[in-house]
């Protein structure tokens, strides 16, 4: 388990200098999101499916935030097409499968992956499922079809709630 602290650590230090001005503990997921330049793709999407205001409530919410070169991978047109207006309520199921209720920060995952032997179940706002995951390399999260997305920053925290950045977008 010290494997697992020493991972976040280096992880959240590699990471630091992208989230500084992030950490004013008065801004909001959103606007925190806002502030930062690889989660552009990520803001448009947001304000696409309609969900900027639920993720500036009270919350406290915890987010695993994909960068840019992670909605990258997804096909263009595909992109595009869940952007489209017609398809909000399915680009809300895809991102509201990124946040979890509560504040989940790193010490509760870590003792939740120590709990579950390396894997720690997280009930996400659109009902499923979305497995964390302790590998040699760092935790992950593992999505219902089995792909990984690297956590890659801890504990950005807001006013209402945590975020934790991650490299791909994760699919219900």
């Amino acid at each position: 388990m010290k494997k697992i602290y020493l991972i976040l650590s280096m992880v959240a230090l590699l990471f630091s200098a992208q989230t500084t001005s992030a950490q004013d503990n008065s801004m909001d997921i959103v606007d925190i999101a806002v502030s930062v330049d690889d989660f552009s793709t990520l803001v448009s999407a947001l304000k696409a499916a309609d969900l900027v205001t639920a993720l500036q409530g009270d919350g406290p919410f915890t987010v695993f935030a994909p960068v840019n070169a992670g909605f990258a991978k997804i096909d263009s047109n595909t992109m595009n097409s869940l952007l489209a207006p017609e398809n909000k309520e399915q680009l809300a199921a895809i991102l509201t499968y990124h946040v979890v209720a509560g504040k989940v920060d790193a010490a509760a995952v870590v003792a939740a992956l120590e709990a579950g032997n390396g894997k720690a179940e997280l009930k996400t706002l659109n009902g499923e499922m979305l497995t964390a995951v302790s590998k040699d390399d760092g935790i992950y999260l593992m999505d219902q079809s089995g792909n990984y997305s690297k956590v890659t920053k801890t504990d950005v925290m807001a006013s209402n709630g945590v975020i934790h950045i991650i490299e791909d977008v994760v699919m219900p």
